[in-house]
């Protein structure tokens, strides 16, 4: 005799199963989100025949020099005997770079990929560009170093030049070896002149990994557990992912808070990057800048503009990132691109700002040093005589725009945001929950590679990649990048 259960029974596992199937269904729904890239072998056979094609790299008439130095693996080994561990290297099988020229580079076997991250937004002439190098050559065969308690026309011609590329009364200049020295620089600069001791910056944002720019550098990621005081973080007017959208004013509200409950109603400065590099490249929301500079003036501090990696053309629309937000700052720190990878840094502030470091001595015994100014008198030479900033902004949006078709065409693609040659690509494994693809970052990342591009990646979370290619970067570069991409994302 079959077990039967009873009327009550069958009504209440009835009742049961309509609740637990749905949810069962949205669960495993849910946990299968992040791997959803994931496909049947057999799907992915019958995905490659409509899989896009990879077209050859653009015609470069140029072959490296035979390479006869240590192989990948033996420079590894000795990095992780002799180095940091804190040095990290990028993809699973790391590229051993022995070459580079214009916007390419070259591996120990002589293979040739795109350099789509110019040495982090740091390459803008384009590799070993034969005047940089010829400045750099020329300057040390007469003079390599001596110090700038003397002489020499290489520092004074350099600050002139640059002095002549920024607004207003910005024209005193400091040379440091680094960004993140010059950030530290600036802050000291604006709590000496303002006697104030509070910085504001953003959340999210990336100034230096030393005392003053960890402090206002505002991911856990980078910060150490030391003393960082005096240092506030406004909500971060992010477009993408903040609480406002692109409404640049309520964002600004923040700041005013800040001041009113943080401080003694005084501060020193605000620091910002226009658009934001080590946190994945941000565009600042419209209206933001002008907002915060009108409520830190009342509050008598500086505004200081950290144009470490969007200064020097690359947004394509102006010299400097700052210049599209229709604000002039009281002080701007540079680095990366001002030397085309030569160790070279700046602060450019006015004459009246600049007077504070007098009270005491200040001194930085490389900074200004001939060859590093020579390089960068150079660098600048270069990007008037070939026009890199107009070409900045002719592949940028030649660029975007086909990113921007892949947006449309992957649902891993959440954001393409950025201008000129300095532009981002979010991915996340679900555009309405904005959930970050780390996974699926590095698997792109890593097959690019094989394909023969290279990318960079950051962000918070470490889903965006960054694409900041040196500044000679063609539409026939920008095509192989999209199509490398595109070809990597149809297979997952």
């Amino acid at each position: 005799m079959g077990f039967s259960p009873d009327p009550i029974a069958r009504k209440l596992s009835s009742a049961r199963a309509k609740i637990m199937f749905p949810l069962l269904t949205r669960l495993l729904t849910r946990r299968s989100q992040p791997l959803h890239w994931r496909r049947s072998f057999a799907r992915a056979a019958v995905d490659a025949e409509k899989a896009p094609a990879i077209r050859e790299l653009p015609p470069f008439d140029y072959s490296p020099l035979p390479y006869a130095g240590p192989a990948a693996e033996e420079i590894l080994a000795k990095r992780r005997e002799y180095l940091s561990p804190s040095i990290l290297h990028m993809y699973k099988n790391p590229v051993n770079i022995v070459e580079g020229k214009k916007q390419y580079l070259f591996d120990e076997n002589g293979r040739r990929y795109v350099d789509a991250f110019g040495g982090i937004a740091t390459v803008c002439c384009g590799h070993c560009h034969p005047d940089v190098v010829e400045a750099i050559v020329n300057q040390t065969t007469k003079l390599q170093h001596s110090t700038v308690l003397y002489l020499n026309h290489a520092i004074a011609d350099f600050a002139q030049a640059l002095a002549s590329k920024l607004p207003g009364d910005l024209k005193v200049v400091f040379f440091t070896n680094s960004g993140t020295e010059a950030n530290e620089l600036a802050i000291l600069i604006a709590r000496m002149y303002t006697g104030c001791h509070d910085i504001i910056s953003l959340r999210n944002a990336y100034h230096g990994n030393a005392a003053g720019t960890m402090g206002a550098t505002a991911q856990s990621i980078w910060k150490f557990n030391v003393v960082q005081s005096g240092i506030h973080h406004a909500v971060n007017p992010d477009p993408y992912r903040g609480i406002f959208g692109s409404d640049g004013e309520k964002y600004a509200r923040d700041v005013q808070d800040i001041i009113n409950f943080g401080t003694s109603g005084h501060v020193a400065a605000f620091m910002s990057e226009a658009i934001q590099g080590v946190g994945g490249i941000v565009e600042l929301a419209p209206g933001y800048l002008p907002a915060v500079y009108n409520t830190i003036k009342k509050a008598g501090g500086l505004f200081i503009a950290d144009e470490v990696q969007a200064g020097f053309g690359r947004t394509g629309s102006h010299f400097w990132g700052f210049e599209s937000h229709n604000v002039v700052p009281d002080i701007v720190t540079m680095a990366k691109g001002i030397g085309n990878g030569f160790p070279l840094g700046a602060v450019v502030t006015t004459p009246e700002i600049a007077e504070v470091l007098t009270h005491r001595n200040y001194f930085n015994t490389f900074g200004g040093n001939p060859v590093s100014t020579a390089a960068g008198l150079a660098v600048l030479k270069v990007i008037e005589k070939e026009q890199l900033q107009k070409n900045a902004l002719e592949v940028g949006t030649y660029l975007k725009e086909r990113l921007t078709s892949l947006k449309d065409k992957y649902e891993l693609i959440g954001d393409v945001r950025g201008r000129g040659l300095i532009l981002g690509v979010e991915l996340v494994t679900d555009r309405e929950l904005k959930i970050p693809a780390k996974a699926e970052t590095l698997h792109v990342m890593d097959q690019m590679k094989e394909l023969g591009v290279l990318i960079g990646k950051g962000g918070y979370y470490g889903n965006v990649f960054r694409i900041t290619p040196p500044l000679c970067f063609t539409k026939e570069d920008a095509d192989f990048v999209v199509d490398a991409m595109d070809l990597t994302l149809s297979r997952m």
